[in-house]
């Protein structure tokens, strides 16, 4: 296992705010599971249908929203017109996650210096970044990023590129878009990891907005851990020219540990341990990750609340989800002093942390 921390002062980089987006179309998951198993039950053998129902029964993920316009033309959908779907939304919905960012922030699209956007679940060229200057009328001569391939884990990275960048123009405002359209990914065979997928996956965007100002929620250090040994274990592969999940049912396992080194890499240099971070901005991967991250690290439920919450309301969203679980802890209140870690992971296997804290406004 290589490590790639950095755990460095406070930068004066903040956090102003998070916006998000979600389509329109959501579908409650007891539904979901209904739908699926009616459309594929020619398809399926019976033990696959089967722990289809257990799996849907589950209550951990209540609903999920889908980037789609019909349900007939999904399921009957060709390659070009997926590829074309995911650029529609994938545009549209980073596009009213930023909007809403910067509203919150107090700002507008004239303000933006640079733009850093990540996803995983499809690929454009030029990127998503390029349609969202011309879409958002940003500033032809804007500083603009695209991050592709760092799976659920991508929002983090994203932050650390946004922070560097602040470095060098202190009074410039940065916006990091997360944005997966899961569905453009959807496949359905007599296959755990594409079972589970399709049962704990949905669309959204969130973004960030960065500045140097004194409001918001500061940027102290990060850490970032690449296990690519395990990479297998959760990866998108190619059949056929379309890209299946493929996720290890020893997964919970294997990225506790990263997890664990990672959040162990941000804190020690700064001498606290996970009871005294009262804040947890966690990816929620699914229940099983969840719980086996509050086993292997000693969360509290507390702890665990408000990503328990967005996987209850969204799902796993991929690398806009801990971005969704940070908008909710900074919504429901930071105070001043107190501390925060956003934790993320995915395909790599990579595991990625941002120690925040309110510091003291002058």
């Amino acid at each position: 296992m290589r490590d790639r921390s950095s755990a460095c002062d406070q930068s004066g980089v903040r956090i102003a705010s998070v916006g998000i987006a979600v389509p329109p179309f959501s579908v409650s998951q007891p539904e979901a599971g209904e739908q699926l198993i009616e459309r594929f039950k020619d398809r399926l053998s019976q033990r696959s249908l089967t722990l289809m129902k257990k799996i849907f029964a589950h209550p951990s993920i209540m609903r999920r929203h889908f980037a789609i316009d019909d349900r007939d033309s999904f399921f009957n959908e060709e390659p070009d017109d997926r590829i074309a779907r995911f650029t529609r939304w994938s545009i549209d919905l980073s596009a009213q996650a930023i909007l809403n960012a910067l509203a919150e922030a107090g700002l507008t699209t004239d303000d933006v210096w640079a733009l850093v956007v990540n996803t995983c679940t499809g690929y454009i060229c030029p990127g998503i970044s390029t349609y969202l200057i011309e879409k958002l009328r940003l500033s032809r001569q804007t500083q603009a990023y695209d991050l592709v391939g760092s799976g659920c884990g991508g929002a983090v990275p994203s932050l650390q590129i946004a922070e560097s960048l602040l470095q060098k123009k202190r009074d410039g405002v940065v916006v990091c878009a997360s944005v997966e359209i899961c569905t453009a990914t959807f496949q359905m065979e007599d296959n755990l990891s594409l079972i589970a997928s399709n049962a704990l996956f949905g669309d959204g965007a969130a973004a960030a907005v960065l500045w140097n100002r004194t409001e918001g929620v500061e940027l102290i250090s990060s850490a970032s851990r690449y296990v690519p040994e395990d990479r297998e274990a959760i990866r998108y592969i190619h059949k056929k020219g379309q890209l299946h999940n493929q996720l290890a049912t020893n997964l919970p396992h294997i990225v506790k540990k990263a997890v664990a080194h990672v959040i162990a890499d941000v804190l020690e240099p700064h001498s606290l341990e996970v009871k005294d971070v009262k804040h947890w901005a966690l990816h929620t991967g699914g229940e099983k990750i969840l719980n086996t991250l509050k086993d292997e690290i000693g969360f509290s439920e507390e702890q665990l609340r408000a990503s328990r919450c967005i996987l209850s309301e969204y799902g796993n969203m991929s690398s806009p989800t801990a971005l969704f679980v940070l908008r909710k802890l900074m919504k429901k209140g930071i105070e001043e002093g107190e501390w925060c870690v956003i934790v993320a992971f995915g395909a790599g296997l990579s595991a990625h942390a941002f120690l925040l804290r309110k510091t003291l406004t002058k």
